[in-house]
């Protein structure tokens, strides 16, 4: 079963109805660039809402280029189960963070090239997110050529990969079908504006999901 990330959450209600909808992940976005930034203790109060919805989802928080004591700051105050690294981080600061926090890792790669995704086995991280090339650090709303994920897949077998970057409910189901990811990742393809959701693009986009994955099912 392929799992799901809903990224750029803002909104108490958003974080309720998203969680409810059957997401496995609700992403928060605390690089203070971003139009989906949220500050620490509005994120608690988002984290709370989500998992009063739906106790099992796991609250992602994206961080780009955060020192390490940073990132176990907010970790500690909102209670974070998974930290994504989106910056420029090296190999060295994925340890760093997961000795300091004691939880999972993912380290967001763009991907232009091949060669992007040439080496995803030297990162020491729980999984790697495979996004669109961007200013913005994601959310960008584009696509990257698929064909390089699925080269990717196929080389790190035992390698979580998680597809991101200008996913929606209306391609979602091609892109699993090609990359075979172990979870996708969703943020303006969800929305009615930056941070803002569209509910019903939200149960679309799970509906979808579920489709692509009993397709593959189905085949022999």
């Amino acid at each position: 079963m392929t799992l799901i990330k809903v990224c750029g959450v803002t909104l108490l209600d958003d974080a309720a109805a998203v969680a409810d909808a059957g997401v496995d992940f609700v992403g928060l976005n605390f690089w203070d660039r971003s139009k989906r930034y949220v500050e620490r203790d509005r994120a608690a109060m988002i984290a709370t809402a989500a998992r009063a919805a739906r106790p099992e989802v796991a609250i992602v928080g994206l961080f780009v280029n955060a020192h390490a004591d940073e990132i176990a700051e907010i970790h500690a105050a909102v209670g974070l189960d998974i930290v994504q690294l989106h910056g420029d981080e090296p190999a060295s600061a994925c340890r760093e963070v997961a000795d300091l926090i004691g939880r999972p890792v993912w380290k967001a790669i763009s991907v232009g090239t091949a060669a992007d995704v040439g080496r995803l086995g030297d990162w020491p991280v729980d999984a790697v997110l495979l996004d669109a090339p961007s200013a913005g650090r994601g959310g960008s709303g584009q696509t990257f050529d698929w064909a390089h994920a699925t080269a990717a897949v196929a080389r790190h077998r035992d390698r979580r990969c998680v597809l991101a970057g200008g996913l929606t409910p209306a391609n979602v189901g091609a892109a699993i079908a090609a990359v075979r990811p172990w979870a996708i990742d969703v943020a303006s393809g969800v929305e009615r504006a930056p941070g803002v959701k569209d509910r019903d693009k939200v149960r679309a986009l799970v509906a979808a999901v579920r489709a692509a994955d009993g397709a593959i099912g189905d085949k022999p």
